[in-house]
């Protein structure tokens, strides 16, 4: 017969059980307490829009921090919707997620873009409270980011309802505008004079086939200059991104008005640049003329372009210095001389402009100027020796007086651009000083901080009445050495000859000028009407 055999529980393997049993227990809460500390609790959801403000619905997209998405629709406006990727949170090499979890660390207010059309040039910032707090449940994976099932409809509904609150405000009409309510904040969080020079196969903005306004000495293409790199560099500010410029747009900018340009030649090399940027927002050149009748030359000094289908004008008075150029007996002798107390004669053809564009800064360094010997006159006074910087500072006062008692600022807008660096290499413009080695941008700035005539320039426009925008491009254009004309401002080349001046102040053309002028066009439409 066979023997049964007894099943009992042995002390050993009471004790063994029991430790399993009490392991896997305290394994699962300590798993458990980790993943859910490890769940971000605060998300971010970033709307970004491009307006088209007519009737019809919003359709949008709301994007969290984990990468989850949803479609949305918005009575009453119609809005194309695009997203902006946010920065994730921050992880360690581990993949673990570093992120506290305390709300005092995600901004409470994040910045939506409104663009005015699909293109994005023209843009404005409006601040909404879109911080979004729901409990995710997320854990983060080997790779660093979230995985879980965020769709909800807590979520959706909240997303709605900020895009709601959006679109309502920018279509309250008891509101001011939202152009109106954040252009100061646009200006003054994004410095353009900070930045770098990157390489974009885009550029040049327009060729110089397609423009006839460029004069011979900015021609350095027909003049000979083979290299092309110089065309290809585009200005990228470290906390913005500059608009693109748009000939139609700032012909619409500038409809029914006058844009004038008062100054030197450097302000003249900016003028002609605008012009070719300019017809590329017209389809027939023809309906583009010279109210004068004249070739752009150097040697003549007024010119005014009409864009018929606009009805506006882009014109360019020559001033070296803003104020009078006169002369005076000094001993037996009539001599030149600068009115540094009066304004120059030409001042009655600028004064009914809707746009002013004023510089002055290249003639000061000329040997009159700089020596001021029997060359500043005040009233019937010649002085027998003045200091360039003291005088420089008289005039520029004579200009702003002049500007705070006969421009109307509800008609007209004013920029004072300032001064253009040359970049004279072994000596002075006319005594051996170079650049044609230049093929490529400087590493790094010549100079530290503005120069003093800029710094001259900021202190008197800061004791102005009239509000203006100081258009700085100074540091953005000291990094462009070889944007010069250097021996390629003319067609004759003899500058091999040791002796041949070179011309390392003015701009080739395409060129830096026409970073100015989309510097120009984004100040016009954050500050403009």
């Amino acid at each position: 017969m066979e023997r049964q055999r007894s099943f009992s529980f042995k002390p050993t393997r009471l004790m063994v059980f029991s430790f399993t049993i009490c392991s896997s227990i305290v394994f699962l809460s300590t798993f458990t307490i980790w993943v859910k500390k490890s769940s971000p609790s605060v998300h971010q959801t970033h709307i970004h829009f491009n307006t088209s403000l007519s009737a019809g619905t919003i359709p949008f997209t709301v994007e969290t921090l984990t990468g989850f998405t949803r479609n949305f629709t918005v009575d009453g406006v119609k809005i194309p919707a695009l997203i902006e990727n946010l920065n994730t949170w921050p992880y360690n090499s581990s993949g673990a997620d570093s992120y506290s979890g305390a709300k005092s660390e995600v901004p409470a207010v994040r910045e939506a873009k409104v663009d005015d059309d699909a293109s994005g040039s023209d843009f404005v910032t409006v601040q909404e409270h879109v911080v979004h707090e729901f409990s995710s449940g997320g854990v983060r994976n080997e790779q660093g980011n979230i995985t879980s099932d965020l769709d909800r409809k807590t979520e959706v509904l909240d997303g709605y309802k900020k895009a709601q609150k959006i679109v309502a405000a920018s279509s309250n009409k008891n509101e001011v505008p939202i152009r109106k309510k954040i252009e100061q904040k646009v200006v003054k969080d994004c410095d353009l004079t900070k930045g770098s020079w990157v390489f974009d196969e885009s550029y040049p903005l327009y060729s110089k086939d397609s423009c006839p306004f460029i004069d011979e000495g900015f021609d350095c293409e027909g003049n000979g200059r083979l290299d092309r790199s110089y065309l290809k560099w585009r200005w990228q500010p470290q906390d913005c991104d500059l608009p693109r410029f748009n000939g139609t747009k700032m012909l619409e900018l500038i409809r029914r008005k006058r844009l004038v340009f008062v100054g030197d030649s450097i302000n003249r090399n900016q003028w002609e640049s605008l012009l070719c940027m300019l017809m590329s927002g017209i389809k027939d050149p023809k309906r583009v003329y010279e109210t004068h009748g004249r070739k752009i030359t150097k040697e003549k000094g007024n010119y005014s372009f009409r864009f018929l289908d606009y009805q506006c004008t882009v014109e360019y008075y020559v001033s070296h210095f803003l104020v009078h150029e006169s002369k005076a007996r000094i001993g037996q002798k009539r001599k030149p001389t600068l009115r540094i107390d009066a304004i120059d004669h030409g001042s009655s053809r600028w004064r009914g402009a809707d746009i002013l564009v004023f510089n002055t800064a290249h003639w000061w360094s000329h040997y009159k100027t700089k020596s001021g010997i029997n060359y500043y006159q005040e009233g019937s006074l010649v002085h027998p020796q003045l200091n360039v910087s003291i005088a420089f500072r008289k005039a520029l006062m004579t200009w702003a007086s002049w500007v705070d008692r006969h421009i109307n600022t509800r008609k007209t807008q004013v920029f004072f651009r300032s001064s253009a660096p040359s970049h004279f290499r072994g000596g002075e413009w006319n005594s051996g000083g170079h650049c044609k080695e230049a093929k490529n941008p400087l590493n790094e700035t010549l100079s530290i901080g503005n120069p003093e005539k800029n710094r001259i320039v900021e202190e008197v426009l800061k004791k102005m009445k009239t509000p203006l925008t100081f258009l700085n491009i100074t540091r953005l254009s000291e990094y462009r050495i070889d944007g010069h004309p250097s021996v390629f401002g003319r067609k004759s080349q003899k500058s091999t000859k040791p002796n041949n001046i070179e011309d390392c102040s003015h701009w080739c053309l395409p060129g830096v000028p026409d970073t100015w002028n989309e510097l120009l066009f984004y100040y016009l439409q954050v500050t403009g009407e």
